[in-house]
């Protein structure tokens, strides 16, 4: 990065929106992952159309130039952390809906528009946007896409990628190429979208984004339903799923120590709250009556699979409320306990108890502290361990490492994933082996190397380091 590359990205993007000093820079070092170090770039550059996104990355193909997409940067597996210095490129000024087109339900969008307002603009025309990540007010779209976000309501809607119907996509080495369209059906050659859906900006930069909308719920209800037991409550939910026969838009897990991080945070109580574990569902319907019937239904099973009570909330603020804790827990931790190492494991439903008992088990042995939620609905949860206060850091380091490992050597055997949402970035690149074979692996990279022959993007992500393996500890 001499300053003749710098003149010659100021002249594609203009002087202004090229950015190297040091104060300019240092935040975009990092995203929201509190374990992987920050890493300063070289410049960030700063873009508004997909034309611009291609000449830079010319440039930076042409000097063999790290380059960094970066979103929101609230990603939370160090995805749009530099770790090769060169170039982050600032997508964050691409942020306009360009088309709203009602009669084939879909909206047209640039890669920086936060989640949430595509939500809003939806609804105001009586849509659904079903993509719907937890940090939907502050992730932007094409950070959601990279990573293909999951969220609350993946149960019923699935991630991201089930809402994706096109991309334009800027390769590495400056192309821009279009994938589907406004259609629901697509088998023209290869799935190019679900390849770059996911992808954590290792293939290609997305500039524009299809997104399908569907007609929106009318009636919803949460119910808020504390246990006695973790065991209790987790082994429920697979029998809930089977044997109700309503599929709920979402099942969340709380355990005591979640819900005591977030009623600290927000300074406000949930009813029961000194029980062992907390379950949210969320149902919808498309009329009260129908919803007021599948409620009564739902409550009554859970009650007879050993739920302590059934709180219903049917009204927006009561909702609201409830959700509110279920989402502050991420903010509480960050808040207390910023010594914390947050995972994403994946595992079929029916295995949840036992991961769930694993990670105490761990947590003891290693002699730090564990809280688990997330969406136990779809098997994806957030293990987190904390950081005593009398640990050193030399310590916890040694201690995180070895929670790491066994953590997922138990999710393998449960056939589950190292990621179900968060990505794989550089926090989780080398226990990559643990879940797939060298051949798996090298198959990726082949990709990879495909598209991207001079490792220009997003260099240093998802792929472990030749030299360490973690199978063979």
């Amino acid at each position: 990065m001499n300053e003749t590359i710098i003149k010659r990205l100021r002249s594609i993007v203009g002087y202004e929106n090229v950015k190297t000093d040091y104060d300019e820079v240092e935040r975009y070092s990092k995203d929201e992952t509190s374990s992987v170090e920050p890493s300063l770039p070289s410049a960030v550059v700063f873009v508004t159309n997909a034309q611009q996104v291609s000449e830079v990355l010319k440039v930076a193909n042409q000097h063999k130039i790290p380059v960094t997409p970066r979103g929101a940067g609230t990603g939370l597996s160090g995805g749009a952390i530099p770790t090769k210095g060169g170039i982050v490129l600032s997508l964050e000024r691409m942020n306009h809906i360009l088309e709203l087109d009602l009669e084939n339900m879909v909206v047209v969008v640039e890669p920086g528009v936060i989640t949430d307002e595509i939500q809003k603009l939806a609804e105001e025309h009586g849509f659904f946007y079903a993509g719907d990540p937890a940090s939907s007010e502050s992730s932007s779209i094409g950070g959601n896409v990279a990573e293909n976000a999951g969220g609350v309501k993946v149960l019923k809607y699935g991630p991201t990628a089930f809402h994706v119907l096109g991309l334009e996509v800027v390769l590495p080495t400056g192309e821009i190429v279009n994938f589907g369209g406004k259609m629901m059906k697509n088998v023209m050659g290869y799935d190019m979208i679900r390849l770059f859906i996911g992808s954590e900006g290792t293939l290609g930069i997305i500039t524009k984004i299809i997104l399908r909308l569907i007609p929106k719920p009318k009636y919803s209800a949460v119910l808020l339903t504390p246990f006695k037991d973790m065991e209790t409550a987790i082994s429920c939910v697979p029998k809930v799923l089977c044997e109700s026969g309503i599929l709920p838009t979402s099942i969340e897990l709380m355990d005591r120590f979640s819900v005591e991080i977030s009623s600290k945070f927000l300074n406000e109580s949930i009813p029961q709250q000194d029980a062992d574990c907390h379950l949210i569902f969320e149902i919808e319907s498309l009329d009260r009556e129908s919803l007021t019937r599948a409620y009564i239904s739902l409550g009554e099973k859970l009650q007879q699979l050993g739920a302590l009570e059934v709180y219903i909330a049917d009204n927006r603020h009561q909702k609201m409320k409830i959700w509110k804790f279920r989402k502050a827990i991420a903010e509480g931790i960050i808040a207390f306990r910023p010594k914390h190492c947050m995972e994403d494991v994946s595992v079929p439903i029916k295995t949840i108890p036992k991961l769930i008992r694993s990670t105490y088990d761990i947590a003891r042995k290693n002699h730090v502290e564990v809280l688990n939620f997330g969406h136990v609905g779809d098997g994806n949860v957030h293990v987190t361990f904390l950081k005593p206060e009398t640990m050193s850091d030399e310590l916890w380091k040694k201690a995180i490492h070895n929670c790491l490992i066994e953590l997922y050597r138990v999710t393998a055997d449960l056939n589950g994933t190292v990621s179900g949402e968060h990505g794989i970035g550089v926090k989780r690149k080398d226990y990559l082996d643990i879940f797939l074979t060298q051949v798996e692996i090298e198959t990726m990279r082949k990709i990879k190397q495909a598209l991207d022959p001079n490792n220009i993007l997003n260099a240093d992500k998802i792929f472990p380091d030749t030299s360490a393996s973690v199978r063979q500890i």
